[in-house]
């Protein structure tokens, strides 16, 4: 029996198209416990009955009926539902691993099969794909996470008079609101010393003294 914590719930695709190998392999895979969708004999059955219901792993004969064989369906397995793929066959040359390695197959099983040898490889297989779902979710969440994170850098084309900063389209933004909207930084509006005795210079003196940052004007002051 698979073990639960390894073998999540779904079905299992086989796809074979000698019936006898089918029956046996559906068999062998009923003792041990798994769920069974198909046999499928052609690439398209295999295909529709996947994108039917999505199957937690596929069991693929290499040689099927018709021009599309095994290894091109499980490229389009992989590709569309992110299926993993244990390949069977017959046939052991190294063209055909070659192919096989190609369409990042999760195992490779010669015919005949022995079943603890089957109960393995797909153990195997199944834990694989866990953990490499789990590395993508983790990769993506680490991508959207550095994506809320923003950083300027580089040179910012900025007005000499007004102090504004020119877009990348063309068009000129205050800037404190092109930092806001580029950065995580927020603006908090006050008023230096000199600038409060250059515009209110009635009561400047009062208030720098009140907050007790009465200062001398600065030499850029002066000019």
């Amino acid at each position: 029996m698979p073990d639960a914590t390894s073998s999540p719930t779904g079905p299992i695709l086989i796809v074979e198209d000698e019936a006898i190998v089918a029956a046996d392999l559906e068999q062998r895979l009923e003792r041990l416990g798994y769920n069974i969708m198909g046999p499928a004999a052609s690439a398209s059955e295999a295909l529709a009955l996947a994108r039917m219901c999505t199957p937690q792993l596929a069991l693929m004969d290499i040689r099927l009926q018709g021009p599309v064989d095994g290894i091109a369906v499980a490229e389009i397995l992989r590709k569309e539902l992110d299926v993993p793929v244990i390949f069977l066959t017959a046939h052991a040359d190294q063209a055909t691993l070659d192919r096989a390695k190609v369409a990042e197959s999760f195992g490779y099983l010669l015919k005949p099969f022995d079943e603890r040898m089957l109960q393995i490889t797909i153990e195997m297989a199944i834990y694989k794909h866990r953990v490499e779902c789990e590395r993508k979710r983790l990769a993506e969440e680490l991508a959207a996470a550095q994506a809320e994170v923003k950083v300027l850098s580089g040179l910012l084309p900025i007005c000499s008079g007004c102090k504004q900063i020119e877009t990348d389209n063309g068009g000129w933004e205050r800037i404190e609101t092109y930092i806001t909207k580029r950065s995580e930084a927020a603006f908090s509006h006050t008023m230096c010393p000199d600038c409060l005795r250059k515009l209110y210079p009635e009561i400047a003196e009062t208030i720098l003294a009140k907050a007790g940052k009465a200062r001398r004007p600065s030499s850029s002051t002066a000019l």
